[in-house]
């Protein structure tokens, strides 16, 4: 019997590990799966990657060159359905948790009336996404452009964030606002007034 999970351990290991630029020990992204320009992704030790996940670091898009980086720290769980696209930067602090269905962008496409098919205009970054250590991020959520979430940070199902919060905060809504603090002096979630 031990001899099967071996195998077994070692025909995952060779089928969920895709060809990215760094992907450390004992982490996965798990088919089916959507890679793009692997070679501007870097993973770290024990993470996962759910089933029917994007992971697309745009390097060209009309004619314009990118060199765009999604970074993902060690310790990181990432359900299925997950779609992160990026022309900067995105990182994910070690210890993240994000649920299912979970959008995570730097990019903004054009949308001048005037220009044309907006699948052909120009795309820009309004700044890299930043996740920090140990956020937990529910079901459905979009982490826009732009956005930096402190550490210890909880973001509330379906919630669409906008901007950034620090430390701490749980958050919740659409667009997201700040609805409890942890207080590190009484172990408790406050509510914000």
């Amino acid at each position: 019997m031990a001899f099967f999970k071996f195998i077994k351990k070692i025909v995952k290991s060779i089928r969920h590990r895709p060809k990215i630029k760094k992907i450390g020990s004992n982490s996965f992204v798990l088919y089916p799966r959507a890679i793009f320009n692997g070679q501007r992704i870097y993973m770290g030790d024990n993470s996962i990657i759910g089933k029917f996940s994007v992971l697309h670091p745009v390097i060209k898009y009309n004619d314009t060159d990118y060199s765009p980086e999604i970074i993902i720290g060690n310790d990181v769980y990432i359900g299925g359905y997950n779609q992160i696209h990026c022309m900067d930067s995105i990182s994910i602090g070690d210890g993240c948790v994000l649920s299912e269905h979970v959008y995570i962008s730097d990019i903004a496409h054009g949308y001048d009336p005037e220009a044309g098919l907006i699948m052909k205009q120009d795309i820009n970054c309004k700044g890299p996404v930043q996740i920090g250590e140990h956020t937990f991020i529910g079901y459905g959520v979009s982490v826009l452009p732009g956005v930096t979430l402190g550490k210890h940070c909880i973001v509330g199902t379906r919630s669409v964030v906008t901007h950034s919060f620090p430390d701490y905060s749980m958050i919740a809504g659409s667009p997201a606002k700040l609805v409890k603090k942890y207080n590190v002096d009484t172990k408790k979630w406050e509510k914000v007034k």
